[in-house]
């Protein structure tokens, strides 16, 4: 193996992690979904 395929095995794109809780982007997510419902509704937009 030569050194470019060793140091590029280790390099990270910044996407989305595999081993992060799950909870925090479940938590996220369902908060997004209720601060767009709240200001839909707000705006009269529904």
């Amino acid at each position: 193996m030569s050194a470019h395929s060793a140091t590029a095995a280790g390099v990270r794109t910044g996407g989305p992690q595999d081993d992060g809780p799950k909870i925090v982007e479940q938590v996220a997510g369902w908060t997004l979904v209720v601060v767009v419902a709240m200001l839909v509704t707000q705006l009269g937009l529904l």
